[in-house]
């Protein structure tokens, strides 16, 4: 059974930073791309950057780029998201996952999620 854990969220200024953290358990981690969503209130979930398997090729959402930086860590199971700049319609519950599809067009979720963090940016 797929375990996601996610941690590090918080309340922020704008122009700060947060980093965040997912811990994952009952998968291949090292051969699974993985992925960073956030879901703003009233809002669907959004796909907000995807690392592949070695760390190779990674995506990120438009409104991101620049600012925030996905990495892994396939000795430990580990995602991280580094967010820079942050601006207040950053503020979502952020969850990470296993990123599934064979392009940008159909990339999305593999199942169940964890409990998510929540980054607050304040203005």
């Amino acid at each position: 059974q797929v375990q996601l854990v996610e941690s590090g969220g918080g309340l922020v200024q704008a122009g700060g930073s947060l980093r965040l953290s997912c811990a994952a358990s009952g998968l291949t981690f090292s051969s699974s791309r993985m992925g960073w969503f956030r879901q703003a209130p009233g809002k669907e979930r959004v796909l907000v950057a995807v690392i592949s398997w070695s760390g190779g090729n990674i995506y990120y959402l438009d409104s991101v780029k620049g600012r925030f930086t996905i990495s892994r860590d396939n000795a430990k199971n580990t995602v991280a998201l580094q967010m820079n700049s942050l601006k207040p319609e950053d503020t979502a519950v952020y969850y990470c996952n296993v990123v599934l599809g064979t392009n940008i067009a159909t990339l999305r979720p593999a199942g169940s999620w964890g409990q998510g963090t929540q980054v607050t940016v304040s203005s």
